[in-house]
């Protein structure tokens, strides 16, 4: 089968094509690198219908990805022109570069943008030497996206910390709107509230859109009775949800410092943003050349050259009065544990913990931590965000993708640019797919929380907060007949 003698594994599976106005709406992608991300984004992208080839020099892993995932894979270097034509790039709507090489990375997309037929490229970039040059690369070799995975991660844990009380932030409508998680605590009036009830007890309209009950992940109604533990997702405008967070106690303030544990590429870009948003943040780190690096990098930060697992250093550098924790060293297990200590001696700090394998993910979101970053989660959820939105093109109105609870929900903002069968009838008369909320419609600047007496119509920015993976166009809530 391979025309240049390379080893390829599985057919390029028949997928049931999707349509919206005669085009379809399946995605050629090439994903170069077979590590975690590379494996993420095979599953997430076939899962949504997509024809997908991966390639690695790794025969094993290339095998293993291809027949858990159904796909085609192509073994040799991304960055040969044979090993593209093989892989398809001359068909290809998109090829993403994930391999553990920057430089190889950028190579691949050189190469794709003169090989392939108007293919678009996406390459990882790590190494903070090239942090400030992501723009004039972009631009140079015509990239449709640089990402940084740990630029990216520390974003989102910076975007945390400015909100302590959530354990995840998104936004949507150009930020007038935010999707906030939360956990009920044990003393919160929210505690066997029903959700029907809120409005009237608490005085702030907000929107319930999931509750994560132990394994259970409920899309609710208003007769959904809310309990401790339960990790709640609402939403509403920025000065709303605000007001939210006041009224039921929590605190809303940003922290006022920061103890970081492991001082990684993750760890100086969330030390940079903190340092900029005017928190003190403090370094721990065993190496004492990487110490001494981080100190010329960062000479506002208090750089400490220890053991950050040991409890002593630990206690003895303030944990149990700091605001926030974060703990990112290059073992899951010690993070974990980091975390579970520094709640135990200082309970309402706020504790951030990064984990890179997700096998256990059902057992450590049982644990009493607070945010869990996955880094691969988070460098897939941008490229899959812009996959979606490559789909406007073909039918799709996409604007923006969330991913949450261990991505077994989607929040999604459509944006309403033409006619559709289901516009301006009252939402009570459309038969929406079960385990699915329409949870905002943005219109004109005003911000509408729906009832079965509303309509969605052209011009609408309109968030849907569902369990079904893969809608692509707004058509996509209603059952099909």
């Amino acid at each position: 089968m391979a025309v240049f003698g390379l080893p390829v594994f599985g057919e390029r599976k028949e997928i049931e094509k999707q349509k919206i106005q005669g085009e379809e709406k399946e995605m050629k992608i090439i994903i170069v690198g077979c590590g975690k991300v590379g494996a993420t984004l095979a599953e997430q992208l076939s899962n949504e219908g997509n024809d997908i080839v991966i390639v690695d020099k790794d025969a094993e892993k290339v095998q293993d990805i291809s027949n858990a995932c159904d796909i085609m894979g192509v073994v040799g270097s991304g960055s040969s022109h044979n090993v593209q034509l093989e892989a398809g790039i001359r068909e290809a709507n998109l090829l993403i570069a994930v391999t553990g090489s920057d430089e190889l990375n950028l190579l691949c997309c050189l190469i794709a943008k003169k090989a392939g037929n108007g293919c678009q490229t996406i390459a990882r970039v790590r190494n903070p030497e090239y942090s400030q040059e992501v723009h004039f690369i972009r631009e140079e070799l015509g990239m449709a996206m640089v990402i940084n995975p740990e630029q990216a991660a520390a974003s989102e844990m910076a975007r945390i910390l400015r909100f302590p009380s959530a354990i995840k932030i998104e936004t949507f409508a150009n930020g007038h709107i935010e999707l906030l998680q939360f956990r009920i605590g044990a003393n919160s009036v929210l505690n066997n509230m029903r959700i029907a009830d809120m409005g009237a007890k608490i005085h702030c309209e907000v929107l319930v859109c999931t509750v994560v009950r132990g394994d259970q992940v409920i899309i609710p109604d208003g007769n959904v009775v809310l309990q401790e533990r339960d990790i709640v997702s609402i939403v509403a405008p920025p000065k709303m949800a605000s007001q939210f967070f006041k009224k039921i106690k929590v605190q809303t303030d940003q922290v006022r410092d920061t103890l970081i544990i492991g001082g990684s590429t993750t760890a100086y870009y969330l030390a940079k943003q903190l340092l900029t948003m005017g928190i003190d943040v403090k370094i721990i780190d065993k190496n004492r050349e990487r110490c001494e690096e981080l100190s010329d990098l960062l000479p506002k930060a208090t750089i400490i050259c220890g053991e950050g697992t040991d409890q002593d250093v630990l206690m003895e550098e303030g944990v149990n009065w700091m605001d926030s924790f974060v703990t990112l060293t290059d073992v899951d297990e010690e993070n974990i544990l980091l975390s579970l200590f520094a709640k135990e001696h200082a309970p309402k700090i706020k504790s951030i913990t990064k984990v890179n394998n997700t096998t256990f993910d059902e057992v450590i979101n049982k644990l009493d931590l607070d945010s869990i970053i996955y880094p691969k989660y988070v460098t897939a959820e941008y490229i899959v965000r812009y996959v979606r939105a490559m789909k406007n093109t073909i039918g799709s109105n996409v604007e923006t993708l969330y991913r949450l609870v261990n991505n077994r929900v989607e929040a999604l903002e459509f944006v309403i640019r033409q006619s559709s069968p289901i516009l301006d009838i009252p939402l009570e008369k459309l038969s929406l797919k079960k385990n699915l909320l329409i949870a905002s419609i943005y219109r004109d600047g005003v911000l509408i929380m729906p009832n079965g007496q509303d309509v969605m119509s052209i011009g609408d920015k309109v968030i849907v907060v569902t369990t079904n993976q893969g809608l692509d166009d707004i058509s996509d809530i209603v059952k099909e007949r």
